[in-house]
């Protein structure tokens, strides 16, 4: 358990101390927010504000989950290394998107069939790889059955997975992406999400399939939960040092490069855990904005009429007159609420199968 701290306590260390000076060094380059036209008039005084802040975040991630295993002298396992790649490319992904719109001055950066291909990229990479490196136990990295709070139903095989870890890594990626639009909202948000899978990676092996003592009982059939928290608490710790510099004033914004890399890191641990469908409830807040959006575009598709006065649904509420502090903090809530009912559900799917 010493792994969790550790991931923990070095993330978060090393973004409050590592942000500002990226604040600094893109601040000297130039690379400063572009704002939309048709966006919140509150946002204009946000232009130039240093983006691509989720660079700090995935470094420290990286790092962090690196020095804890050389301090504790514990082995990377697949589980975790692949999540951390998802994570990584997706961020990638993220960086080249970020990086064309300050260059061009833009606020469309990479062209959408060349961002869609680099997340096809990276997704099909992971979901393939995931299947890969059994354990003694046969167990790999995810199942190619349905999960919600563990595995059920029959194999839908590995084609039909893949498509299915594409669809929840582009989905998770693109909400996050959504949900980024107010300071610090996307990064609190997610710290309580990487807070629920410490304590279910933490659970899980607890109550492991491959532990001697639980082995024949109710069990989780999960190939390496604790290394699935302790990536959770690095990315935990990680976002909560950025979120000092990033909650309201923001001092940079994670653009992005940090949304898609959250996305995917949320998507891999669900995958890997065997929590596929309990991410939505955990991720709620994703889902919800994700879902005004869709509502928004069909209705005006279909009707000519807008449900919303705007989406995403926090600038709704903006246009509506409440300031974004009270926006980002109500929003909170609700995700709290949100991890909170998941982790209900989650406790109550072991007491079931006890």
């Amino acid at each position: 358990m010493n792994q969790i701290l550790f991931a923990g306590v070095i993330g978060l260390f090393l973004t409050l101390i590592g942000t500002p000076l990226l604040i600094k060094f893109l601040a000297r380059k130039g690379y400063g927010q572009f704002i939309r036209d048709d966006g919140p008039r509150g946002h204009a005084g946000k232009k130039g504000t240093p983006t691509m802040g989720g660079i700090a975040f995935i470094l420290a991630t990286l790092i962090a989950y690196a020095l804890t295993k050389v301090i504790t002298s514990h082995e990377p396992t697949f589980s975790g290394l692949l999540v951390l790649f998802l994570t990584a490319g997706m961020g990638l992904v993220g960086f080249l998107d970020d990086y064309i719109k300050i260059v061009k001055q833009r606020s469309l950066g990479l062209r959408a069939k060349a961002k869609m291909a680099g997340q096809l990229i990276v997704g099909i990479a992971f979901a393939v790889l995931a299947l890969q490196f059994a354990d003694t136990r046969g167990q790999t990295p995810a199942s190619t059955r349905l999960s919600f709070t563990q595995d059920f139903g029959w194999s839908v095989g590995p084609v039909i997975f893949v498509v299915w870890a594409l669809f929840m890594i582009l989905a998770m990626s693109n909400g996050v992406n959504l949900t980024d639009g107010l300071d610090g909202l996307a990064t609190g948000a997610s710290v309580m999400v990487f807070g629920a899978y410490v304590f279910i990676g933490t659970w899980q092996h607890g109550q492991s399939c491959g532990n001697p003592l639980t082995a024949g009982a109710a069990c989780y059939e999960v190939r390496d939960p604790l290394d699935l928290a302790v990536v959770a608490s690095a990315l935990m710790g990680s976002c909560f040092g950025f979120l000092w510099w990033n909650t309201s004033p923001a001092k940079i914004f994670m653009g992005d490069t940090g949304s898609l890399a959250l996305g995917g890191a949320l998507a891999g641990l669900a995958i890997c855990s065997r929590t596929e469908l309990l991410l939505a409830l955990l991720g709620g807040l994703f889902v919800l904005i994700t879902m005004s959006v869709i509502i928004q575009v069909g209705s005006f598709r279909l009707t000519g009429k807008r449900v919303f006065r705007m989406a995403p649904l926090q600038h709704h509420f903006e246009l509506k007159g409440w300031s974004e502090v009270l926006v980002v903090v109500r929003f909170w809530i609700i995700q709290g609420l949100c991890v909170a009912i998941g982790l209900g559900i989650f406790y109550a799917g072991w007491l079931a199968i006890k």
